[in-house]
């Protein structure tokens, strides 16, 4: 088999979209990662896990003493982005709790995930029901989850297009960032932004009403309530324990000892989802076109350096290894990924452009999908 080409053509950017054929099946891309990969290492996961809740206890804690003054805002912002940028280790293990891949006693896993998810206010079962679904059709457009473009045809296309010829290349990407950075996680979790087509507006983690499932395909079934009820419960414990330290302690106090670092660790998870999926050149595809290998392999890993990759174990760096096989724990998907390359070299994308600079790229220049007339890809 001859895979299609799909290595960059040039420094720092994303190749043209590979042609939809040939492609490896499921079966083949699933055989290239030996079973061994998904091995819990006790050690390795604790020891991770140790990592992240020592270093957010510590930074948490060093929040408690910054003085709520104007001349201390400086060292309000840098405990806001380090303690935020350390949490998010904490989030990436609730993320492997919900794949299955910290612990192989699934009680014990679904606990910690629930707990470390609830404490940075995600609704635990709900978010795992939707990544789920993102995992299983990525870059679906009607049945993929989370940034999911629009077709340009679209009514959301036609106004995200006719909005970036007015607002300008620059202006456009700013907005798109303050949109996906620090509002779009919220929206998400509230309203369904940027899932598939076929989902509908809105689509809640909290509720699965009629209100919220007026799509073709129910996001989350009425089977569903019981765990989003679950994962509410946890949303309300944790707001009411802020509640009660906001009457002890202050408002201010709290909101920028929590809040702070809840922005950035949102603002991270967005970095990443957004960067793995989404380029000036990485395609989407509609029903007719999709397969999933051939959504899975549009995943890219990017350059985070050592320092992020070890407070986040890896996971922006070994994320086409992570769609491949969701089960391998973290530590494990640096030989994963190796192997995936081994296996398949022009289809495992990496992108070496620095992360501040793609991420601009992504923002100036990726608005609405259109689709291409060579191979039925819809790209930016």
């Amino acid at each position: 088999m001859t895979p299609p080409v799909s290595l960059l053509s040039a420094p720092g950017r994303v190749s043209s979209a590979p042609a939809p054929d040939p492609y490896p099946s499921k079966a083949e891309l699933l055989a290239a990662l030996p079973a061994e990969l998904t091995r819990h290492n006790p050690i390795k996961a604790w020891g991770s896990l140790a990592l992240s809740a020592a270093l957010s206890a510590v930074a948490y804690g060093l929040g408690t003493q910054i003085p709520l003054a104007l001349w201390a805002t400086p060292l309000w912002l840098l405990y806001g982005v380090a303690t935020g940028t350390v949490a998010m280790g904490l989030w990436v293990i609730a993320h492997e709790c919900g794949h299955n891949a910290f612990h192989p006693n699934r009680r014990l896993e679904g606990a910690l995930g629930f707990l470390l998810h609830s404490l940075l206010l995600v609704p635990y079962h709900s978010w795992a029901r939707s990544h789920a679904v993102h995992h299983a059709h990525c870059n679906h457009l009607e049945q993929g989850e989370t940034h999911v473009p629009p077709r340009a045809e679209s009514l959301s296309g036609r106004a995200t297009e006719a909005l970036r010829q007015r607002l300008g290349r620059r202006l456009f990407g700013a907005l798109s960032l303050f949109n996906h950075l620090v509002i779009g996680w919220p929206l998400y979790l509230f309203l369904g932004a940027t899932g598939g087509e076929d989902y509908g507006r809105p689509t809640s983690h909290f509720w699965n009403g009629r209100r919220f499932n007026r799509g073709s395909r129910a996001l989350f079934p009425q089977t569903f309530r019981g765990l989003m009820l679950r994962s509410d419960l946890g949303l309300l414990v944790v707001l009411a324990c802020l509640a009660a330290l906001a009457a002890q302690f202050g408002v201010a106090r709290v909101l920028a000892v929590y809040g702070l670092p809840y922005v950035v660790v949102n603002a991270w998870l967005v970095i990443y989802t957004w960067l793995q999926h989404t380029d000036v050149a990485i395609p989407h595809f509609s029903s007719a076109e999709w397969h999933w290998a051939k959504g899975a392999l549009q995943t890219v890993d990017r350059p985070y350096g050592p320092l992020i990759n070890l407070l986040h174990h890896g996971i922006g760096s070994t994320h086409v290894c992570h769609h491949i096989n969701s089960r391998i724990p973290h530590y494990n998907a640096w030989r994963g990924n190796a192997l995936l390359r081994q296996r398949f070299p022009e289809l495992v994308r990496y992108d070496p452009t620095p992360i501040h600079r793609a991420l601009w790229r992504v923002a100036c220049g990726c608005g609405a999908v259109r689709r291409r007339a060579s191979d039925g890809a819809f790209v930016f």
